[in-house]
This record gives structure tokens, sequence and C-alpha cells, in this order.
């Protein structure tokens, strides 16, 4: 089914020779006047302090049954023994709970990988380098920091600590819940890209009936609404309209290019409604049309077939690299 937006329109971009460097092996409602303007800086200050969820908690269970259903029997079957070995009770213990688990680990006062979930290139310049913080040497292990790093780098240093036969168990668990969280986080456009607006977080919009959000919480949350409640019916109904071209030319394109694409989304579509950039207080709601909303949801939609399919990527790879027989 044709989403209104061009599947084929895939932009090229080759790895970096610095992400090749860093990663070998890696495949991959409002009053007025006066008290108006209170109520509106009120909300952005809310909304603001809020935590970038991307996706939010459905979407990255969207992308993981994605992922699930594209996964060999045998690395299904090594990624459920990893998870079986966790004790952690921020989530559920199936690998679809667990592409949440990032979110939960960080608001439970683990704010250190806060910045690991976003790769914020600004529209006015975009430059990957600096919203990688200039790419930071890798702790080791990689789940110690640093904590100014982006998503893009730490896809590569967990799919790489993943698939290693040699990373201890516990540090592999870890490798394995951050793999399936980042990689739906970097397919969200407002994950990477900015207005100088902290990825639309201060950018108060309008939904209608006195219902405001803002910008990056449509995005994360507000803009799955219409596909449903059920994160399994969901993805099976996203996975019908993926081909197998679509799949292999997704599959065939390292994070870098993610990123990009992603940022590209943003500028074509999330960042079309004249929003001035910074975090002013004083802003009123803009209305989110209808149009603009069905369009979102296009763009939404792709972005989460791609991400399950590259998901099922990265776990496919990292098994056979972590000697998996039949991976």
């Amino acid at each position: 089914m044709e989403h209104g937006v061009a599947k084929d329109a895939i932009r090229s971009w080759t790895p970096s020779i610095e992400f090749q460097r860093r990663h070998p092996g890696v495949i991959i409602a409002v009053d007025r006047l006066l008290m108006g303007k209170l109520a509106i800086a009120i909300a952005i200050a809310a909304s603001a302090a809020q935590p970038a969820l991307a996706w939010g908690d459905k979407g990255h269970e969207i992308i993981a049954s994605i992922a699930r259903d594209r996964l060999t029997p045998t690395t299904r079957a090594w990624v459920d023994a990893i998870l079986a070995k966790d004790t952690d009770t921020l989530t559920a213990p199936d690998m679809v709970s667990r592409a949440t688990w990032a979110d939960k680990w960080r608001d439970s006062g683990h704010r250190e990988t806060a910045s690991w979930h976003f790769v914020d290139q600004e529209l006015a310049g975009p430059d990957l380098k600096t919203a990688c913080f200039d790419y930071p040497e890798a702790s080791d292990p990689p789940s110690a920091g640093p904590a100014q790093d982006c998503v893009v780098d730490k896809i590569g240093e967990f799919a790489k600590e993943l698939g290693d036969p040699a990373t201890p168990d516990a540090e592999r668990i870890l490798a394995l819940k951050y793999v399936l969280h980042f990689v739906g986080d970097v397919h969200q456009p407002l994950h990477a890209s900015d207005n100088q607006d902290r990825g639309g977080n201060c950018v108060h919009v309008s939904l209608g009936e006195r219902r405001t959000t803002n910008l990056h919480s449509f995005w994360d949350t507000g803009v799955l609404a219409p596909l449903g409640g059920d994160p399994g019916t969901i993805a099976k109904t996203l996975e019908a309209d993926i081909t197998p071209d679509e799949a292999k030319a997704w599959a065939a394109v390292p994070p870098e290019s993610w990123a990009e694409e992603s940022y590209e989304a943003a500028k074509a579509s999330a960042y079309t409604i004249d929003s001035p950039s910074g975090c002013a207080s004083d802003v009123a709601p803009i209305p989110l049309s209808a149009a603009y909303r069905t369009q979102a949801l296009q763009v939404a939609r792709l972005q989460i077939e791609k991400a399950g399919v590259r998901l099922a990527t990265v776990l496919n790879a990292a098994a056979a690299r972590a000697g998996v027989s039949g991976s």
C-alpha cells in the first residue's frame, strides 16, 4: 500500500571513514490575553521538562515486533536466551517489552544516558560530527559512557559488543537492550534534528478542542494514535507494506544514513509549521492541521517500518558474529 511518501526516494549515503574506523563489522486548552500567555508559558515549561520518549512505548514495541518476525529462528532463540538471564524489573522480560527499557533506565535516575537517545543536527547547519559531540572515544565497556555521545555512535558500539563472543553476560544484556531501543530512537525525525528548540520540545502545538502538546511529544506518541492500540496488530499491518526490495535497500545502509534520513524527514515534514527557532515561552500554540497530521502519520509509518527491518538486520548480524549456528 502506498503511504503517500515516495518510499523509493531514499537518499544514498556512504558510511564515513570515521564511522567505519570506530565501528568495524557493524552491519547493518488556552485562555486569552495575559492569562493566555501565562497558561502557554506554563504548558511549554511543563512539556519541555518531560523526557524525550522517541515513539513512546507503543512505537518501540511495534518496531521490536516487526524485527522479531524477521529474525532467524536461531537469532530469536539467542536473543531470548540473553534476556532470560536479565533480572532487571523495569520492564517485562520479553524482547518486545525490553525495547522500552532504555527510556525507563534513563528516567529512573540515569540521566547520564540521556544524550545517547538522539543526534540533533541543527536545521540551520546540519553537522553529524557536531551532533555526535565530535565522536568521543567509547568507554570500556560502552555502557560506562561517555555521557556526551549520540545515538549513532551508541548503536555502533553496542552492536559490536553484542556480537563479540568475549563480551561478559551482564554487558551483553545491556548491549542488547540498548540496541533494541536505540535503533528505534534514531528513526524518530525529532531525535535527529533541532531548531534550537530541544528537538521540538519547545514548540507548543494545538490539536483542536483545546488540546495542546509540544511538537516532539506529538511525533513521539500522538502521531501514532490513529494506528490503534495493540502494537502486535499494528506491526502485522505495517509488515504487510514492506516489499522485499525495500527491506533489502533499507538493510544495506549504516546508522549514519538512518540519522540523515530522519533529519531529512524532520526538515520535509515535522518542521513545516513555521515554528520560530529557540525556546520562547510566550508563543501561542501552532495548530497542526489535518493535512499535517495525515502526512506525519505516513512518515511515521515508513520510519517505523525501516526501523523494524534494520533492527532485525543488526540482531541477525550480531548473532552471526557471536558464532550462533544458523544465524
